[in-house]
């Protein structure tokens, strides 16, 4: 009877993820119906009002309460608000990724995206060797790794897949056609990248997630963990940290930035102090998200609060 119980719940638990599935599938598909910018817009000012209606507006707005103690309530929900458009707008383009993308390195002009740090690329690429990139959920961050191809370089990308097995079977799909070699953050992963540089290649890491077994750092000033995996593979194979971002500019046009090589904290003895670089990361990152509130997802649960609400 326990095993039948079981069952049903697994089932009840996958119909649900598959109906919701197929609900952001069609509208997806709708979308494909409009010129990209049009749709594009579409969704941005409808996620700016059905965001705020959804359970995680809740996390979201407490979360912005403890960053931004000294910002009123009606700021904060603007954040909130442009939070809601980015991520929609995020969705919408996988769907016109093809038309969107429009980088050529030996263009005169940019197109629809710009990038600085044109040097650094070149650089990676003219003189191979490991090396990590890190970013964070900015922007249109989904733009880095085939940025980087464009410049003939091959990035393998640690992600998180979305907790929904269907949506996540298509993103990975979509990702895999564009952005390099993906490695979703199971166990085994962190195997994977170490080989990766081990063999001369690259890697790339969202650094601004909870990570339940992480070191005890800060962002914004309150405690989090954060996932030691860069310092260790760094330590590992003392290679470069390059950080990298993706800002999304107005009119629909983006800014991708790779910045020069950080330098990595070390101890007394000289070696790679991982909790240091944690901390590091988290302050990137959060020079970042002050720049740009609005363009980073607030719903993540990075201070480990949802508990409490």
């Amino acid at each position: 009877m326990k095993l039948f119980l079981t069952r049903a719940v697994i089932a009840l638990r996958r119909g649900k993820d598959w109906l919701s599935a197929q609900a952001i599938f069609a509208v997806l598909a709708l979308l494909q119906l409009l010129p990209a910018k049009n749709a594009i817009d579409v969704v941005d000012r409808v996620a700016r009002r059905i965001g705020p209606l959804t359970p995680r507006q809740k996390l979201a707005m407490e979360n912005l309460r403890r960053a931004y103690p000294e910002k009123s309530e009606e700021e904060r929900e603007a954040i909130a608000r442009d939070m809601w458009g980015n991520m929609a707008r995020l969705a919408a383009e996988y769907v016109f990724l093809d038309e969107l993308f429009d980088l050529d390195p030996d263009a005169p002009t940019p197109g629809t995206i710009e990038v600085a740090g044109t040097d650094i690329f070149a650089d990676l690429r003219d003189n191979p060797r490991p090396f990590i990139v890190f970013t964070a959920h900015t922007g249109n961050f989904e733009l880095l790794p085939i940025a980087a191809a464009a410049y003939g370089l091959n990035v393998t990308a640690l992600f998180r897949p979305p907790n929904n097995p269907y949506v996540a079977e298509r993103i990975f799909k979509a990702r895999r056609t564009r952005m390099g070699h993906l490695v979703p953050s199971h166990a085994g992963a962190a195997w994977t990248l170490a080989r990766t540089l081990d063999n001369g290649g690259a890697v790339g890491m969202l650094v601004d997630q909870k990570f339940h077994k992480g070191v005890t750092t800060a962002f914004f000033g309150l405690p989090v963990k954060t996932n030691p995996l860069l310092a260790k593979l760094q330590r590992q194979y003392d290679c470069e940290v390059f950080p990298a971002r993706s800002i999304r500019l107005p009119d629909g046009r983006f800014r991708l930035e790779i910045e020069p090589a950080v330098s990595i904290p070390r101890d007394s003895q000289g070696r790679v102090d991982v909790a240091a670089t944690a901390q590091m990361l988290n302050d990137k990152v959060e020079t970042w998200v002050r720049e740009h509130p609005g363009q980073w997802q607030w719903f993540h649960d990075r201070w480990a609060i949802k508990h409490t609400l």
